[in-house]
């Protein structure tokens, strides 16, 4: 065994070769990631009023590296990890929600300890492909997340009317759900209504769109007891989270404006009842400012820290 013997350097080296132990890992001791993921402190535990703050970090598995105008932003796993490294770095940072070789990298790394960790289920539905909408999952298992300790797994569920796809969607999601569920793991469920037509999917963000999602998706699955639903603030979210009664994280989604003007969309929709915290990537990792560490802090000053009246 090699994985104990190796120390990392610290985010901020810009050496080429500065996860190079990484791939040395991988070749030599596989079973490291094993390992560490067992061995690894668990999070305290989730409470209602303390809303938890979860880095996304399972764009690139879907083929998705662009940020704003770079589409080659998150093309460089080097300069992920650091971000990554940096935002974990964060007491008041909660968790992760990555595809497996992200995961993996950032168990090895011990970057994951005393944090919520979510694993990102279905990738199969790439961007700009030709059957996009029909999302197969070709990630994270719940077998293999309740391996490693982890603490749920994440599936996006596009609900296109327009497309023939979208039942097996449904049914996929719910034998994951149940997958999940038998193992005493969290299934966080991202829906969309979305349209299939056009060069790409598309998904409707109108409050009445998102509530018809929630509808059918909360409805998924033999049980529910341990479903979450992630979901996009859209104008009007004080009548979207009337339509729940399950623990709501809230996803950052592509940024389209100045990262400042996004964390305030967000403030509000954070105050709701049900609302248990933010699951953001992009927005904070790629900053207008290149500040990650600051993005960061900013976004957790949003957030309730614990139990207080609204």
């Amino acid at each position: 065994m090699i994985f104990e013997d190796i120390t990392f350097s610290e985010p901020g080296d810009d050496s080429p070769n500065r996860y190079e132990a990484l791939t040395r890992i991988r070749l030599e001791d596989p079973d490291a990631v094993l390992r560490a993921g067992r061995s690894r402190r668990r999070h305290p535990g989730l409470v209602y009023g303390r809303q938890s703050f979860i880095i996304a970090a399972d764009h690139p598995a879907r083929g998705a590296l662009a940020v704003k105008g770079n589409a080659q932003a998150m093309a460089d796993r080097r300069s992920l990890l650091d971000r990554l490294r940096t935002a974990l770095a964060n007491p008041k940072v909660d968790g992760i929600l990555a595809s497996p070789d992200v995961l993996d990298d950032l168990m090895l790394l011990g970057a994951l300890e005393g944090k919520l960790v979510f694993g990102s289920m279905n990738r199969g539905g790439l961007t700009g492909l030709v059957n996009e909408i029909d999302d197969r999952f070709t990630g994270h298992t719940a077998q293999a997340l309740a391996e490693i300790g982890a603490d749920g797994g994440k599936m996006l569920t596009r609900i296109a009317f327009d497309s023939e796809h979208t039942t097996s969607v449904l049914q996929n999601t719910a034998e994951a759900i149940d997958s999940l569920h038998e193992r005493g793991l969290i299934a966080m469920v991202e829906p969309f209504i979305s349209t299939s037509s056009g060069d790409r999917v598309s998904n409707v963000l109108t409050a009445d769109a998102v509530i018809q999602s929630v509808g059918i998706a909360q409805g998924l699955g033999a049980r529910s007891a341990r479903t979450w639903m992630k979901l996009p603030v859209v104008p009007d979210m004080e009548r979207v989270m009337a339509a729940t009664t399950l623990p709501t994280v809230l996803l950052g989604g592509e940024p389209a404006g100045k990262t400042h003007e996004v964390l305030e969309s967000w403030r509000n929709a954070l105050a709701l009842p049900g609302v248990q915290g933010l699951t953001v990537g992009r927005t904070l990792l790629y900053p207008d400012d290149g500040d990650v560490a600051s993005a960061v802090e900013t976004a957790a000053s949003l957030l309730r820290h614990h139990n207080q009246e609204k």
